[in-house]
């Protein structure tokens, strides 16, 4: 899935993860209540996968226009606990748990805080939030109990990358053969100014191994780093493609072919969306374009044909 935009396209906007901060808004009322959020819900022999991207959340101030965009596009199912305390929906994608949303509206905050973030498993949460300080990041959050979800930190790396650190309390969802269903999350990619020293970073963080990658021709060549651990792909690291854009990870979710995606992308406007860039060719004939809510939030879309395999994802 990498993301190649030549001449950067025309992303007029992109939702900035740098809001989250306000996140820890939502957290530390979570632990002081004592809510409990529910376990990710993917099969799991008890291994840790420390480095794997488990979950994503999504934070919207246009919750039930939200649920009608992602219903409307992918089929996704919303779900309320049965708390009425708790702020939060599962969302399942074909009957499989994928991500959570938050009313962003219920928060105490008037700051536009939509957008999606991702939650990175570790074996030790409190080991890897004094990581991230002591390498020049910050900790929004420190480790707060979330119940049977487990341990979660608000973090960012040393270039104000946003995301969040995840230590379940019984072992990470087990990696699967061949790729998702069309609709959910396929790959995730930071957009960074400097991607050496962004790997390093990660490399420390979690077992990473790096592979560098050259992609594109030679008029059009973009340095790309792939972080693999356990022997899986897991993640990707690009220089940020847009002038201003503060450092970012963008999250992908896989459509099967191109008549889907352009169907897909007919309806993302009527529904109270935009086409943040529009379908676009990659090296290797997939295609990809971005889409925001009708919140702003954004997020990637990315071709990927049933006949490809999870491992074979970024290099092709």
């Amino acid at each position: 899935m990498l993301a190649l935009f030549p001449n950067c396209l025309e992303i007029r906007s992109l939702k900035s993860i740098a809001a989250l901060v306000l996140l820890p808004i939502i957290l530390t009322a979570c632990s002081t209540m004592n809510i409990n959020i529910p376990a990710i819900g993917a099969a799991t022999d008890g291994a840790r996968l420390p480095g794997k991207v488990i979950w994503h959340e999504l934070l919207t101030d246009t919750p039930a226009e939200t649920q009608v965009f992602y219903s409307e596009l992918f089929g996704w199912e919303f779900e309320n606990l049965r708390d009425e305390k708790i702020n939060y929906l599962l969302i399942r994608n074909q009957g499989t748990l994928i991500g959570g949303m938050i009313d962003q509206t219920r928060l105490p905050t008037t700051a536009d805080i939509s957008q999606w973030v991702q939650l990175l498993a570790v074996s030790d949460i409190t080991a890897a939030a004094d990581l991230v300080k002591s390498q020049g990041g910050t900790i929004f959050t420190q480790p707060t109990s979330l119940g049977d979800r487990g341990l979660i930190s608000v973090v960012a790396d040393p270039q104000g990358g946003l995301f969040a650190l995840l230590e379940t309390p019984d072992g990470d969802p087990e990696d699967t053969e061949g790729i998702p269903m069309t609709g959910g999350f396929l790959w995730d990619e930071l957009w960074t100014k400097d991607i050496d020293a962004a790997a390093d970073f990660y490399s420390k963080l979690a077992p990473y191994q790096v592979e560098t990658k050259n992609l594109g021709d030679a008029d059009n060549s973009v340095s790309y780093r792939v972080l693999s651990s356990q022997t899986q792909r897991r993640a990707g690291i690009r220089e940020n493609p847009i002038d201003g854009l503060p450092t970012i990870w963008v999250n992908y979710l896989r459509i099967s072919d191109e008549h889907e995606l352009n169907s897909i992308l007919s309806k993302v406007e009527s529904l109270g969306g935009e086409i943040l860039v529009p379908a676009t060719e990659r090296p290797g004939g997939e295609k990809i374009a971005i889409i925001a809510g009708p919140s702003g939030a954004g997020i990637a879309l990315q071709t990927w044909a049933d006949d490809r395999t999870a491992i074979d994802v970024e290099v092709k």
